[in-house]
Order: structure tokens, then sequence, then C-alpha cells
């Protein structure tokens, strides 16, 4: 059986909707069916009658379904757009979200070094460090990551996106040089509490719960990283951290119990505080 893209995309509608009315189930068809026949979505409003051939109908059959179960469109496609940048994803890391861009936009703004020193801990699909590389050539970026698959992933993403990043494996500083010193750390780690009712609802359901949550009632890896971090950091060099909605204040106490001065915090798109940085200056 074959049908049109018109009337693919009019099933797989019905399909999602009847699983989940609150699903946005025309983005979802159209995003599937736009990697599967590698055209962009104007082209389903330019040709839709054009015929989908048997194995491509199969193809968007089987991803339709997986979508049913709950499975996240990222883990199907396998990529996830983040600041323009298509990177390669799996079941290994986070899905990269639109409100870490707002990290970036943050650590861009900070006044460093034209060859900054830069260090993206927990880098999962290197989602940060290679936005940060992108706009800005001349930073010397290292990537860590305690997972060795999303090591693999993050070090793919650089190579095939042509960019100069070092990617280690290190649970957090671990593995890392001795009196090293960075100019930046940036760093989306773990910081939801283990009996968050989020873990059973959407995407997050599927991704890998050692990249979502936290001992300590979700403070555990935001408390290691300031208490260590500092150790770490150059003179005037500045920790970025993003954080869970109701953190920021907790996050801010402790960045300054452990030194940082000029702390600070930054909304999300969604106007909720979801970074926190502080620099140290003796």
């Amino acid at each position: 059986m074959s049908l049109t893209i018109e009337d693919a995309l009019h099933w797989a509608r019905q399909q999602l909707e009847c699983n989940d009315p609150h699903a946005d189930a025309s983005v979802d068809s159209r995003v599937l069916l736009s990697y599967l026949l590698d055209k962009p979505i104007a082209y389903f409003m330019t040709w839709p009658e054009r015929r989908l051939t048997v194995s491509q109908y199969q193809q968007f059959q089987a991803w339709i379904e997986r979508r049913r179960g709950g499975e996240p469109v990222a883990y199907i496609v396998g990529e996830r757009e983040f600041w323009s940048l298509p990177l390669a994803v799996n079941e290994s890391t986070l899905i990269p979200r639109p409100d870490t861009e707002c990290l970036v936009e943050t650590a861009l703004s900070l006044p460093l070094p034209r060859q900054a020193r830069v260090l993206d801990l927990g880098t999962g699909t290197g989602a940060i460090a290679l936005a940060l590389k992108s706009e800005r050539p001349q930073w010397q970026v290292t990537a860590v990551d305690q997972s060795t698959q999303a090591v693999a992933l993050a070090r793919g993403n650089a190579e095939r996106l042509g960019m100069a990043i070092q990617v280690y494996q290190s649970n957090w500083f671990d593995a890392l040089h001795a009196g090293t010193e960075y100019d930046l750390i940036v760093s989306n780690p773990p910081y939801i509490a283990d009996d968050d009712e989020h873990l059973r609802q959407g995407d997050v359901r599927f991704e890998p719960r050692s990249a979502l949550v936290a001992a300590q009632a979700g403070l555990a890896d935001l408390n290691h990283i300031a208490a260590e971090g500092y150790q770490h950091l150059a003179e005037q060099g500045w920790l970025l951290m993003e954080h869970g909605w109701q953190q920021a204040q907790t996050v801010i106490t402790l960045l300054r119990e452990f030194g940082y001065k000029n702390v600070n915090i930054w909304r999300d798109y969604g106007n909720v505080e979801r970074i926190t940085g502080g620099q140290k200056v003796k």
C-alpha cells in the first residue's frame, strides 16, 4: 500500500491524536516525514499529491508507532537541532533543549579573553561546547562526560561539524590535569530530585536518569561543581550552571558560600530563573 503525502500526514495525525489528544500531532507527523523523505516541510504544501513508496510508508508507520509509545522524536530520527547545529542524539544523552541555548547566550555575553579556555561539564551530545565553539572559534573548548557513549557521540558531532574541541571521559573534574585553569566553566548537570513527578511525563521518561537525577533533592551535582569549580577557574573566570526553576536562590547561596563574586541569575525563554553564575575574584 502507498499513500500520498497528504494522506500519510492525515493518517499519522489521527494515530497520534487518538493516542494522546494533547500531543502536537501535526508537528510530530510533519517532522518525522520530513526526516524520512529528506525534504523540508514546505515541500509537503507544494507537492501534497506525491506518493510515498511502499518502503517509505512502512518506515513511516513504524516511526509513528514508536511516537505513539511516547518515544521522543529526536531519538526516532537520531537528530536534534541546537543553536542551528544539527546534532546526532541517542538514548545515552539528554535531548538538547531550547532553554539551554540561554546558557550559551549568557556565556557569550561575558567579558572573556579572546582565546578563552572553556570547560563544558557533562557535555552529553556536545551541544553547549559546540555552540560556543561555533560562535568563538578562537576559544579553546574542552568537554567532558562520565559516559563513554556520550563522549563518543560528542566527538562524532564535533567531527561532523568540523569543530576542533577536546572531548574526554571524566566524572566532572576527576580526569582533568591538575593545575589546569579555565576562564569559563559551563554545565547543565543533573538537577532533578528522584521523586519528581516530571520524571514520569513526556520525553524525560526515555532519557537517561543519570543525566537527570541528582541526590540531595537535585542539588548534589550543583553543589559539587560549585565547590570544585572554584579551584579550576582562572582569576576573573566565570562559572555558569543551568538548574531547576525553584533552585536559583539555593544556588546563589552555594556560590557565595564558596567565594564567588558578582553572582547573578539569568532567565530562560519562559522567564524562569534558569541559570546562575559567579566569578572568581580575589
